[in-house]
This record gives structure tokens, C-alpha cells and sequence, in this order.
């Protein structure tokens, strides 16, 4: 009988627990770690209020805040968190006018809370 090698499944983006417990680990290995939260969206979000992104100072990361779209500014921003221990709240918003030049139905705005991980 073949034995069928253990294998975890790898974490889901939209999960906070995973990407929680990932972190987590980063910092258990000595590592440097910054968490962005989505805390609060208007009109066209692709991520919903919660969703969270991990980001290691190697350039590992885990989970989304945005589905692609605002993803290197947070990125960089996290980056700079881990470097000042400063927290930061970042505001990404697009107009109803620019939202149909890049197939989106309406405008929106997403904040992002950003901090380092003690």
C-alpha cells in the first residue's frame, strides 16, 4: 500500500486565522512583520472591511486588501512600518468619473490601518 504524503493545504487568502498564525510564525523565526487591515470601505471595494494583508521584511506576504489594485503602496507603507514602529491609516479612493475609465461601475474608497507586529 502506498502511503499518501502529508501535505497541508496553503493558506487561504481570506483567511484571518491563517494569515494570523502565519504572522505570527514570521515573528516566532525573528523576522520582521507588518499587518494591513482594511477598517473601512465606501461604494466599489474589492475587499470587504477585515480583510488583511501580512508582509515580512524578506517580501513574503499572505492574504489581500485589495485584490491587486492598491497592494504595492500598502506594501511599501508596511515596509516603512516595520522600519519606524509608526502605524498609519492610508486612504485609496477613485471617483465615479475615473471608476468607468477602468471598467469599474461606480467610484469607491477603502482605508487601510497598517502596523507593525510586536
Amino acid at each position: 500500500m502506498t502511503k499518501t504524503p502529508n501535505i497541508a493545504a496553503p493558506p487561504r487568502i481570506d483567511d484571518p486565522d491563517d494569515i494570523l498564525e502565519r504572522a505570527a510564525a514570521w515573528r516566532a523565526a525573528g523576522r520582521r512583520v507588518a499587518l494591513a487591515t482594511v477598517v473601512k470601505t465606501w461604494g466599489s471595494s474589492p475587499r470587504p472591511v477585515g480583510s488583511q494583508l501580512a508582509v515580512d521584511d524578506k517580501g513574503a506576504m499572505l492574504g489581500s486588501v485589495s485584490g491587486g489594485c492598491i497592494e504595492g503602496a500598502v506594501i511599501r507603507e508596511a515596509m516603512e512600518a516595520m522600519e519606524d514602529g509608526r502605524a498609519r491609516l492610508l486612504e485609496f479612493s477613485v471617483s465615479n468619473e475615473q471608476a468607468w475609465e477602468v471598467g469599474l461601475a461606480c467610484g469607491g474608497r477603502v482605508e487601510v490601518f497598517v502596523e507593525r507586529v510586536e
